[in-house]
């Protein structure tokens, strides 16, 4: 769990955690400096807490993907499963179970990540919605296009973990979710896409990272394509994964590269590499999107 300034729906969280069903779970939250009650919150359930059962660390104050790779390549931190938690969600009570579930059935050697949609609340918790139903496959050419996995909603193994202490906790990322869905996926790993809601994912106006589901959103992410927010963090996605790509299976490593070469030719040659490259996004309106960008030279 990363913390920064979260004494509003800090308590309501760990209260989530507390009643899961999968009783055997502990909590590693690092908290970046926080100047209000966050801490001081922390350390009363670490104390009410079995021992153990929460440990409280200091975030490297650079950001919350900062926060959450240095929590993931944290040597101490031991488990079979590893699951990120945001401070201001609540969790349904079987969410970890189902994550569990399903990761039991993955062989201990392959890297395996569960992820989930999520119900959407206010502020005050009432329900406003369900992020999008995704129904495509998961996978690497989806993850060059898009992240359909919320970091409050992943739970993976070790064998995934290992992959991620590999890239490192200072590598450069536009997300820790995003990049976990790319690197597990473009490693030949099992990425699994639940459609029930596993927690009740809290909109306000201090999320760091909301759903882009209103139309709203939309816009402000057709304003970001047109100022070449996307093509940067391609930039920086693909130089994240070529510093992995001796672990990026055969396959994926040429996707990989037809999307980069496909990013920099002439109109007509940039379309058809982008298709030779088999990336897509979700929905219909997504891929239009796709090809939009392209078109454009925003990719």
């Amino acid at each position: 769990m990363a913390t920064y300034e979260g004494q509003h729906y800090l308590a309501e969280q760990l209260e989530s955690l507390s009643a899961q069903t999968h009783s055997n779970w502990a909590v590693w939250a690092s908290d970046d400096r926080s100047k209000d009650f966050t801490r001081a919150i922390l350390e009363t359930y670490r104390q009410a807490w079995p021992d153990g059962r929460l440990s409280i660390h200091s975030g490297p104050a650079d950001g919350f993907v900062a926060n959450f790779l240095s929590l993931t390549c944290k040597a101490c931190i031991e488990a079979d499963y590893y699951a990120y938690s945001d401070q201001d969600d609540i969790w349904e009570a079987d969410k970890l179970a189902r994550a569990v579930r399903w990761l039991d059935s993955v062989p201990a050697h392959i890297p395996g990540i569960y992820c989930s949609r999520t119900r959407l609340v206010d502020k005050s918790g009432h329900e406003i919605g369900l992020s999008p139903l995704f129904k495509k496959k998961p996978s690497f050419a989806n993850s060059l296009a898009q992240n359909i996995g919320g970091g409050n909603t992943m739970v993976f193994n070790n064998a995934a973990r290992e992959l991620l202490r590999e890239a490192g906790d200072n590598i450069a990322v536009v997300s820790h979710d995003w990049w976990a869905y790319m690197l597990i996926s473009g490693c030949g790993g099992k990425v699994y896409y639940d459609p029930e809601p596993t927690l009740r994912y809290r909109q306000h106006g201090s999320n760091l990272v909301g759903m882009n589901s209103t139309w709203q959103a939309r816009l402000k992410r057709i304003q970001m394509l047109r100022r070449g927010r996307f093509r940067n963090w391609n930039n920086c996605n693909i130089a994240a994964l070529r510093s992995m790509s001796h672990r990026l299976t055969p396959e994926n490593l040429e996707i990989l590269e037809r999307f980069d070469r496909a990013r920099s030719m002439s109109l007509f040659p940039r379309l058809i590499e982008l298709r030779r490259s088999g990336i897509y996004r979700q929905t219909l309106l997504g891929n239009i999107g796709l090809i939009v960008a392209a078109i454009f030279k925003k990719l």
